[in-house]
């Protein structure tokens, strides 16, 4: 008698087989999205009993990071596709080279990030904060700055790790850094065992302290891992190559400008929401602080698509495989979305009373939940579908595709239904809903349209949108 599992057509084991590793490898990149979340979380927790000043200064600091920090994760994407197509093709000098450029550019891109906030530091005052805030936030900013450097590396050395599938041990680095910045904090902060309480300084110590560490295990893991030693360059210096760092920077550069361009939407959204008053401006930070957590399921799923699309590339294309490692992480993304709006709808109010208590608020942010649910559907895909170019190497029309869905649609349907047809935050939020919409339906047509493609991945860094 045969078993079920032999039942099964060819083609449909083959796509089960690939949902399933798409979902092993992204297991460990959720849970490491999650932690970083949590890192922010812990930082605020514990700066927040120092003081209020402090914490304004906190946020003022990293909100003057956030826009350089969003560009180097979407310049960092290129390590990722340049070195699982290259894995995927077996090509072992091609992943030593794409890793050696990619943390020069890693290393160069963190300067980059520090002079720029050395220079702003005479003009923190033009930013509109309170004086005490201005006062308090330099020491920190620069700490942080500073940490920038180490950041990036490690950023890059956990693309590499990724697109090798081999990313559980640098999540447990990652995870040790982040509780080593807590216990960090909880010595420095507060001046436990004997050293003194620096408060706000203590944080920005602790921060450039756990990322500094967190770069030395990697280095140790890329070094010493079985299955990764081999694919590491034993010469770091020299050995430029002109033409891989140009097709790095062709990577990296447009996939960064979506995700500011992305984030920008919602930054205007935010303004645009805090010109209505407090009470709707912390009802939209309630809702978008549970659809940013729900997100981060999707967003691993993504980046987890990113490495599988790259290496099936790097392979020769076939775009059998392609579609079918697509529609994996659409089916997956499409079922926690699915789930997640459900309870953001059933159980928005609920949701928003953990986190504030005034009644207004709570009613306001129960109504954007119930829109959040809605566009989680639409989010989930886009971001899967994006990525999924990604790793096609195609980069610079997604890119643009991006903008006009964020910047043509999502912000000024947004201020239309805001303003000009009174529905005040609700309709900012159901202009970002019809944004990501549109961007889901953009992205996702070429995305499935590239996937299947003969040979569309020929010669990897693919895309002639890259060329």
């Amino acid at each position: 008698m045969n078993s079920k599992a032999d039942e099964i057509p060819p083609v449909a084991r083959s796509w089960a087989g690939e949902a399933r590793a798409t979902l092993l490898l992204a297991l460990p990149l959720m849970a490491g999205q999650v932690g970083q979340m949590l890192m922010g979380v812990a930082d605020t927790v514990m700066i927040g009993k120092v003081g209020v000043v402090p914490l304004a200064a906190s946020t003022f600091a990293n909100t003057l990071l956030m826009v350089p920090l969003l560009f180097g994760i979407g310049l960092l994407t290129s390590i990722s596709i340049r070195v699982s197509q290259a894995r995927g093709g077996k090509r072992h000098d091609e992943v030593k080279d794409a890793l050696r450029h990619g943390t020069w550019l890693a290393l160069g891109f963190g300067v980059l990030i520090l002079l720029l906030i050395l220079s702003l530091l005479p003009f923190l005052d033009y930013f509109g904060q309170a004086e005490a805030v201005v006062e308090e936030a330099p020491e920190y900013l620069i700490l942080t700055a500073i940490s920038m450097i180490p950041a990036m590396v490690a950023m890059a050395w956990k693309n590499y790790g990724d697109a090798l599938n081999r990313p559980w041990l640098p999540f447990w680095i990652l995870l040790g850094g982040v509780l080593f910045n807590i216990w960090l904090n909880w010595l420095l902060i507060y001046g436990h065992w004997g050293l003194p309480a620096l408060g706000l300084t203590g944080a920005g110590w602790a921060t450039l302290i756990s990322r500094c560490v967190v770069v030395l295990g990697l280095f140790h893991w890329q070094k010493r891992a079985p299955g990764v030693k081999e694919w590491s360059p034993k010469r770091w210096w020299g050995l430029w190559n002109g033409t891989e760092l140009k097709k790095m920077l062709a990577l990296g550069i447009p996939v960064g400008l979506q995700l500011v361009c992305e984030v920008g939407a919602f930054a205007a959204g935010s303004l645009m929401i805090g010109s209505i008053g407090v009470v709707a401006l912390a009802a939209h930070q309630v809702a978008l602080t549970c659809a940013s957590t729900s997100f981060m399921v999707p967003l691993g799923i993504s980046m987890a698509i990113t490495v599988r699309i790259g290496e099936a590339a790097g392979e020769g294309g076939d775009s059998g495989k392609l579609r079918r490692i697509l529609t994996g992480g659409w089916m997956y993304g499409l079922l926690f979305t699915g789930i997640s709006m459900v309870v953001f709808i059933l159980c928005g109010r609920w949701l928003a009373a953990q986190i504030v208590t005034e009644a207004e608020v709570i009613t306001l942010a129960a109504k954007l939940l119930v829109i959040a649910g809605v566009f989680q559907l639409v989010d989930g895909s886009q971001v899967i579908s994006s990525s999924a170019l990604r790793g096609m190497g195609d980069v610079k029309i997604p890119a643009w595709l991006g903008a006009f869905s964020y910047w043509v649609v999502a912000v000024p349907v947004g201020a239309w239904l805001a303003f000009g047809r009174d529905h005040g935050a609700q309709g900012v939020w159901w202009g970002l809903a019809l944004g990501l919409c549109t961007a889901a339906v953009l992205l996702g047509g070429r995305a499935w349209r590239l996937a299947g493609a003969p040979h569309a991945c020929e010669n990897s860094t693919l895309s002639p949108s890259v060329e």
